[in-house]
């Protein structure tokens, strides 16, 4: 028996004079051996797997065992009835199998087979791929925490009516982003200056901890005002850890996205899909929670709706939590970080103070846009229903309003290699702008038909998650240097929640103004807003560059002699010694190379 290793795959050739296992590095050819055709079959299943060792006996042709270096792949088979020396076939050692891969090869006669396994490049791949994920999946906690707050603002004021204040909404709604800028300033230094893991594994255990606390809010002597007040404080913890996603999970996700082993045609897409898409993901199913709980307990429970959907925010948060504590330092990080050495803030600044206005003010804008009209969106769909309509379909509503964050972020983490993140941005926000003036246009006609209301209303949201929503963190996260990384990004995504903050206290003070015209109280933002998305496709397009291949590796290659020319020592650059040691454990083994061996 022969056993022939290709790049990734096994080729078992079965003859009666010739047995031999040799290395090939192409790994393309497909081998093909003489055998006689029948039409009896045996099953051959190959599992794809994780074990360190793999050892393939054949009893009788084989004097010594020989074990097959490196590869991370078991093979079961069940040879049946070919013929008594084959019968043993193999013998599989510590298999742990993911999935089977059945094949159908004569019973008697010579026969190769060919089964195709990972290969170190692949696990490579998948092994980033994941830690991508695993940087920006606590995203979905700040969805999902934004996103929340317009559902309970609605159950809030079913419950208590007027026995709260007329600004509590606002309150309520604005301090969660209070604390998120305060989370993205702060946590934008100490990603930088101790590092991407801490940063994250800290944000994610303030954001369980602090759903957990606003489920159990409660007033003194059971007030009203004390539970708003309580409510609104916890918010603002929640707030913090949220913000601290972004310049630590959302930064490490930008990073992994250039790792070794992702596509060049699919680094953008990854980070898109690990970091906004997780973001709508939690807007998409905090809408829809409130609505499964009501269902639940009805009309008659509403205050056990209300507190589970904000305490369930805890359990994604754990989850994640469990998951980063294994991780480690991404090699941008480690190589080119300023962790141990003085920051030259003056140099970073002459270089960077453009792109950082430039994207600041546009993530601004954004926000003022997205922010309000999510939360608001029961407000909107209680207006159009003359608030008549009961919880169940206000909320039913929501969810397919917010549905459309998903295919707007997915098509657009398809589309963003190709076009770029900048002209990706500029496309989503002019048609973002046509669909918002057809909406204030046609307001007449939408609003007799709630279905259609929602479907162009959720396009408009579409086409914002296509652009800015996917391209803002991509541009941020790799515009600037990696040695201040977190805090470029922080910065520029703190003044988008300051455009998120404003934007919540500015919108019904909007809808208040134009409701005295008729239904100019519902047209008036989308005015306002498609205006803005115009103001920002023509800021990208003049100030911001766009972004290539690899660019943050060339970016820190550039910024190292920027500094040089200047003056700057980057000899204290990096974590040498720990980049080190990160390749030797958690990159894939690497094959030793085998000669051509005949066995006797």
């Amino acid at each position: 028996m022969g056993v022939r290793l290709v790049a990734g795959a096994y080729v078992v050739k079965h003859e009666e004079t010739v047995d031999q296992l040799e290395r090939v590095d192409g790994g393309k050819e497909r081998v093909k051996a003489p055998g006689r055709r029948s039409n009896e079959r045996a099953r051959i299943g190959a599992c794809f797997g994780c074990s360190k060792r793999q050892d393939l006996k054949h009893a009788e042709d084989l004097k010594s065992d020989r074990e097959v270096p490196s590869i991370q792949v078991s093979i079961l088979a069940s040879v049946g009835q070919i013929r008594p020396a084959d019968a043993q076939g193999f013998r599989v050692l510590r298999c742990l199998c993911f999935f089977p891969v059945v094949f159908l090869l004569p019973r008697r006669g010579l026969y190769d087979l060919r089964v195709r396994v990972p290969s170190p490049q692949f696990r490579g791949t998948i092994n980033t791929d994941a830690l991508s994920c695993s940087a920006g999946t606590a995203l979905f906690s700040d969805g999902y925490a934004n996103g929340v707050i317009g559902q309970v603002n609605s159950l809030l004021k079913r419950i208590y009516g007027t026995e709260i204040s007329t600004n509590y909404t606002r309150t309520l709604s604005s301090t969660l982003f209070a604390g998120t800028i305060v989370g993205m300033l702060v946590f934008g230094y100490l990603s930088d200056k101790i590092g991407r893991k801490f940063g994250m594994t800290l944000a994610t255990a303030i954001v369980a901890l602090f759903s957990a606390l606003c489920a159990a809010s409660s007033g003194a002597h059971h007030s009203v005002g004390g539970l708003i007040s309580m409510l609104s404080a916890m918010r603002f913890f929640v707030g913090i850890g949220v913000g601290a996603e972004y310049p630590c999970g959302s930064v490490a996700a930008s990073e992994q996205s250039e790792e070794e082993g992702i596509s060049k045609r699919a680094q953008n897409r990854w980070f898109a899909l690990a970091t906004n898409s997780m973001i709508d993901f939690g807007f998409v199913i905090s809408s829809f929670t409130p609505l499964v709980l009501f269902w639940i307990f009805g009309e008659n429970h509403l205050r056990a709706v209300w507190r589970l959907s904000l305490g369930l925010g805890f359990f994604p948060a754990v989850a994640v939590f469990i998951w980063r504590l294994s991780m480690e330092e991404p090699t941008r990080f480690k190589k080119d970080s300023m962790k141990n050495a003085k920051v030259p803030y003056v140099l970073i600044i002459k270089r960077y103070w453009r792109s950082l206005l430039a994207i600041s003010f546009t993530w601004f804008l954004y926000d003022f846009i997205t922010y309000p009209f999510s939360i608001y969106s029961s407000t909107i769909v209680n207006t159009i229903t003359n608030n008549s309509a009961a919880i169940s379909v206000v909320f039913g509503w929501n969810t397919v309003i917010n549905l459309f964050y998903m295919p707007g972020t997915l098509g657009g983490a398809l589309v963003v290699d190709y076009l770029g993140p900048k002209h990706t941005m500029i496309t989503g926000l002019l048609l973002q702008a046509i669909i918002g003036f057809i909406m204030s246009g046609l307001y007449d006609k939408l609003v007799e038909h709630i279905a259609a209301f929602a479907v162009i209303y959720g396009i408009f949201l579409t086409f914002g998650e296509v652009g800015p929503g996917n391209c803002l963190g991509l541009l941020a996260a790799k515009t600037g240097p990696t040695a201040v990384r977190g805090q470029f990004y922080g910065i520029a995504a703190a003044i988008g929640k300051v455009g998120a903050f404003a934007g919540t206290w500015a919108f019904p003070a909007i809808i208040d103004d134009f409701g005295t015209k008729g239904n100019s109280g519902i047209t008036g933002p989308f005015w306002i807003g498609s205006g803005l998305a115009i103001l920002s496709a023509c800021v990208t397009f003049l100030f911001i560059k766009p972004l290539t291949t690899d660019g943050m590796a060339r970016e820190d290659a550039e910024f190292r002699q920027y500094l040089e020319d200047h003056g700057y020592d980057t000899s204290q650059m990096g974590l040498a010694d720990q980049a080190s040691q990160w390749s030797r454990d958690s990159l894939p083994e690497k094959e030793p190379e085998v000669d051509e061996k005949v066995v006797v």
